[in-house]
């Protein structure tokens, strides 16, 4: 039978993404003066940029000027993209986090700052242990980003889109079957010109480089002809609408809150990093070939009210064991794990593009649990 799985990136130009970038840069401003501060940020863009939620800090910062900086480095640098960042209005409504939800979290013992359920997942389709449909969407984001900004192709602007889809039929030798692409560009340049250059500079290395060949797939680039109108300009963007794309492009659960522009005592996004580490070890460990881990917390909550793991079958050890490991290797108390991964620092801004996980040099990517898991679990 054919199985064919889809997975969708955007690069940072994106209405989207543009907003979950203002929202990390000024987490991570707030962060590197003040790393107890309490931050949930949102930011809604459409020809000017609006931030609004919920901070409690001694730091001091300019929420428009850290988000006109953001949109040069993505950039937006010219009224002819849309966007000129000097004259754009940038307008915040920000207040202290309540005190009902503060009392709750609170304490040398951090609570959870809401109740709500996280996802990790972790598979052997790639080096990285991410699913193959939304690690390589994401790799040709990030190139089609490289090519515009290292002069190779000029004519291309911040806006972007990358959809891979994997043939599964044998799942021993997957295939990628179609990439789609929508980049945005000048408007003087030809489409055909466009399509091979994409081709020829972005589908080609990035397949190949991960061991795909480009000739099997079906290809389909600026399907419609022309996309010179793009990023904020021409949709509306706001955070947290790109969570599949965030995570694992829809192979594996989740829980439904989004990360950007949150401290991490808010366990939608501590609690997502923590699993996606500990899925990722226990499959390096070869304890299993694919692992999902759901956890769920309720505010205020010191530890998990519930914890649940699927290794689709594929574990190499009875599932009691790999639960024992689990709860006796990792800490899974909101506190715990911030201290576990060292939370309390401006590194957030980094992780916005491209996805969250499967990108080595962010602490829950590390495997250095791998031995342990491995003896623990009688391997």
């Amino acid at each position: 039978m054919r199985y064919c799985f889809s997975s969708e990136s955007v690069t940072e130009g994106h209405p989207d993404k543009f907003c979950d970038g203002i929202s990390d840069a000024i987490l991570d401003a707030i962060l590197e003066q003040d790393p107890y501060a309490r931050v949930a940020l949102e930011t809604v863009a459409k020809g000017s940029v609006r931030i609004l939620g919920e901070v409690t800090t001694t730091a001091n910062y300019d929420p428009a000027v850290i988000a006109r900086n953001v949109v040069r480095g993505i950039g937006y640098t010219t009224e002819s993209f849309g966007i000129d960042p000097n004259d754009l209005r940038v307008d915040a409504e920000i207040v202290g986090q309540s005190r009902d939800i503060s009392q709750g979290v609170d304490g040398a013992d951090v609570g959870a700052g809401d109740q709500g359920i996280m996802f990790g997942y972790a598979c052997n389709e790639t080096r990285a242990l991410m699913p193959a449909p939304i690690f390589l969407a994401h790799r040709l984001a990030e190139h089609l980003a490289e090519v515009r900004k290292d002069g190779t192709l000029p004519y291309l602007r911040p806006d972007g889109k990358t959809q891979v889809t994997i043939d599964y039929k044998d799942p021993r030798n997957p295939k990628v079957a179609a990439v789609v692409i929508a980049a945005q560009h000048d408007p003087d340049v030809e489409n055909g010109q466009l399509r091979q250059d994409i081709e020829n500079h972005v589908i080609a290395p990035v397949l190949r480089f991960h061991c795909f060949d480009p000739r099997n797939a079906q290809l389909f680039i600026n399907n419609t002809g022309r996309f010179v109108q793009g990023g904020p300009m021409a949709d509306a963007g706001l955070t947290g609408r790109k969570i599949v794309a965030d995570t694992y492009g829809g192979a594996s659960g989740h829980g439904g809150g989004a990360f950007s522009g949150k401290d991490p005592t808010k366990v939608d996004r501590t609690a997502s990093y923590m699993l996606r580490h500990i899925a990722k070890n226990i499959v390096a460990a070869g304890v299993a070939d694919r692992c999902e881990i759901q956890v769920g917390y309720a505010i205020g909550g010191r530890k998990p009210v519930s914890l649940h793991i699927n290794t689709y079958g594929t574990e190499k050890v009875p599932m009691d064991d790999i639960y024992s490991v689990v709860e006796n290797l990792f800490p899974l108390s909101p506190g715990g794990m911030i201290d576990y991964l060292e939370l309390r620092r401006p590194i957030f801004a980094e992780t916005t593009n491209y996805g969250h996980f499967g990108r080595e040099g962010l602490p829950w990517e590390s495997t250095h649990r791998v031995n342990e898991i491995r003896a623990n679990a009688g391997l």
